[in-house]
């Protein structure tokens, strides 16, 4: 195994399992070579974009590859898709698999594997790539729900930080009863109330069940006219988050209008701080999904009026 630096702290994505799974199997691992207990910090999209990388080292997970973060003694294990080489940063990148099983590679080459891991990080493998036809698909989904249910360190605390103690968390029943009873509710409403944001955006709204299944049956059933659907979250300090998804990659050049980020059909943005309201935040995207029409430069000049005049009689 090539040489790690020492980091001084292991940043990680907020929004998902893969971010919680990829941070704390890379803060194992910094024990394990280092002894030390580095420090974790999690982001969401919006946040990283606006954090200036200060540290002379650090270890970066599920977090796309950009050209401010090639620096050397900083690390980098991801799956995003990148247009950046590294010049002077360790990246180690794989788009066919999780940034959690980047990271378990990485552990194991040092002995860190274990039976209860090697069966969570698959289970977040397949969450996170959505590989719908794996057996375990549906339980996979679970997992993935318990983060978007009760947000990253609110389950940190939960599991005190031990990876061990998420697999079979009692939790997870609660996650199996609300797939069973909500989901259907959850589909059909939102099924009858998709709003236009353009042609190719639908903002669907969700009352129940887990959005992420309700809106892969809505693209995969091709229940609505949009290959890209949005659903909004509010947090609990006012941010709005978007969430998009489509089938054939048009959900990455959405969310890049909104200066967010992710997979080509499973990606976020967080909106602006002035956008506190889920009505505000349709209507803000609205704007920026329908740019008004540039209006033609006016004429300068007598010359290029003149030549507009002939041009309108055919000459």
């Amino acid at each position: 195994m090539f040489s790690l630096p020492k980091p001084e702290v292991i940043l990680t994505h907020e929004s998902d399992l893969d971010g919680l799974v990829s941070g704390l199997l890379l803060k194992r691992l910094a024990r394990k070579l280092f002894a030390v207990d580095v420090p974790l910090e999690a982001y969401h999209n919006h946040n990283w974009r606006q954090r200036s990388p200060r540290e002379k080292s650090a270890w970066v997970c599920d977090m796309t590859f950009e050209e401010r973060l090639d620096r050397p003694e900083w690390v980098i294990v991801d799956h995003h898709a990148t247009d950046v080489g590294a010049k002077q940063a360790t990246l180690i990148h794989d788009a066919t698999k999780s940034a959690g099983l980047l990271c378990y590679e990485l552990c194991q080459a040092q002995g860190l594997g274990t039976p209860q891991l090697d069966r969570l990080v698959h289970l977040n493998n397949v969450s996170d790539l959505f590989l719908e036809d794996d057996p375990d698909f549906v339980i996979a989904t679970d997992y993935a729900n318990l983060v978007k249910t009760y947000q990253f360190w609110n389950l940190y605390e939960l599991i005190q930080g031990e990876l061990e103690r998420l697999l079979d968390h009692p939790l997870l029943e609660v996650m199996a009863v609300k797939r069973r009873v909500e989901d259907p509710l959850g589909y059909a409403w939102s099924k009858a109330n998709v709003t236009e944001l353009s042609s190719t955006v639908g903002y669907v709204d969700t009352v129940v069940g887990n959005i992420n299944l309700i809106v892969h049956h809505l693209l995969e059933r091709k229940a609505t006219k949009y290959p890209v659907l949005i659903t909004l979250f509010r947090k609990a300090n006012g941010m709005i988050i978007a969430s998009l998804r489509s089938r054939n990659g048009e959900a990455i050049k959405v969310a890049e209008k909104l200066q967010g980020g992710g997979h080509p059909n499973a990606c976020g943005a967080t909106l602006p701080r002035s956008v506190q309201q889920i009505p505000d935040a349709v209507r803000y995207l609205r704007q920026v999904l329908n740019p008004a029409p540039s209006r033609e430069a006016p004429l300068n000049s007598l010359e290029s009026l003149f030549d507009a005049i002939e041009l309108a009689k055919g000459k």
